[in-house]
């Protein structure tokens, strides 16, 4: 199929890994909107995502100066928002299906069922109703900060985590549990629960394409499991009670070599799993199921899966501390120190 777009939309998106034959699965964004709010694929997103699904313009190797504002190809950025979906669809009279974002994450993608690409924010606008025409705008848009961008600030005290954490019923007791009753609760409230299998299709084809990782069977299975289940940033982070992390092998896309050098220290082969810290540290997993966390250098963080949430999930600080004030940095790094040496 020849696209019709500009030859700025098509270097973007070819720096950003877009290729004319690209098909990648689309299962592992399916299963995980199903399990987080109810959507149902139509065939227009089915193909928008095999064919642009996981890509990212913003950072490497894309002009940031050019491209202020991120766009990025990956329908889980609307996990949760079902009811907001369903009444633009109703307004729209067509079924919209969250693609991606833009605005630097400010804004969501939806694309109808005829093909029609809408962005989202306080309100909704029509970008065109063909997928090459309406590209093209988006890049244009994004060269520079659109009209509807703006700071998304203190957004992620309205994410789902936190509205579930303190309601998600408590976990059964048994003789030996599998897990501190923390962990539990705060998996649960991230989307967990006992007998989850997600397919990692997605994740394993596109990561094998862009940065030739070979998905082993501890990472896939822990993958099915935990894949996309994240504790998100929220202001003031002195208010986190637990470090940032999300399970997210796709953070990986443009980390080929630092993973490559993770590897190399560790001397062993690690596969990306998610990220933790804001984004400061990569998660990986070795083929005995070890988890390992770095970035500049690499540590052991579990010897095993379950140990390794028990560590992700361990209380850093109480919701509100002791004596009212905002902890310094060096307090904080200090504390994560004294976390990696505990074991």
């Amino acid at each position: 199929m020849t696209r019709r777009w500009s030859a700025r939309t098509d270097t973007l998106l070819r720096r950003a890994g877009w290729r004319p034959d690209r098909a990648v699965p689309t299962a592992t964004w399916e299963s995980l909107l199903r399990e987080r709010g109810d959507f149902a694929p139509h065939d227009a997103a089915r193909s928008f995502l095999a064919e642009f699904g996981g890509l990212i313009t913003s950072g490497w190797p894309t002009d940031a100066r050019r491209h202020t504002s991120a766009i990025r190809f990956d329908p889980l950025v609307a996990e949760w928002q079902e009811e907001r979906f369903a009444r633009v669809s109703r307004e729209l009279r067509t079924t919209l299906y969250p693609v991606g974002a833009a605005d630097d994450g400010a804004s969501l993608l939806g694309l109808g069922e005829g093909g029609a690409l809408y962005l989202l924010r306080d309100r909704v606008e029509l970008l065109a109703p063909a997928t090459d025409q309406a590209l093209d705008r988006l890049v244009d848009m994004q060269a520079t900060a659109s009209a509807l961008w703006k700071p998304n600030g203190g957004a992620a005290d309205d994410d789902a985590f936190w509205r579930r954490v303190d309601t998600v019923d408590p976990a059964p007791d048994v003789p030996s549990p599998r897990w501190p009753a923390e962990t539990d609760r705060v998996l649960r409230a991230a989307g967990w629960y006992p007998g989850r299998a997600v397919p990692t299709d997605t994740w394993e084809s596109i990561l094998l394409e862009t940065g030739g990782f070979e998905l082993c069977d501890a990472a896939r299975r822990f993958l099915a499991e935990f894949g996309a289940l994240r504790v998100p940033y929220r202001d003031p982070w002195d208010a986190m009670p637990w470090t940032e992390f999300s399970l997210d092998p796709l953070l990986a896309f443009w980390d080929t070599e630092i993973i490559e050098d993770l590897s190399d220290r560790a001397g062993v082969s690690l596969y990306p799993i998610g990220m933790r810290g804001r984004r400061n540290s990569h998660l990986t997993m070795a083929e005995d199921g070890a988890v390992y966390e770095g970035m500049d250098d690499v540590w052991l963080l579990a010897a095993s899966p379950d140990r390794a949430m028990e560590r992700i999930t361990r209380r850093i600080r109480p919701t509100t501390p002791p004596n009212g004030t905002r902890p310094s940095k060096e307090t904080t790094d200090t504390s994560e120190r004294q976390e990696r040496a505990h074991d």
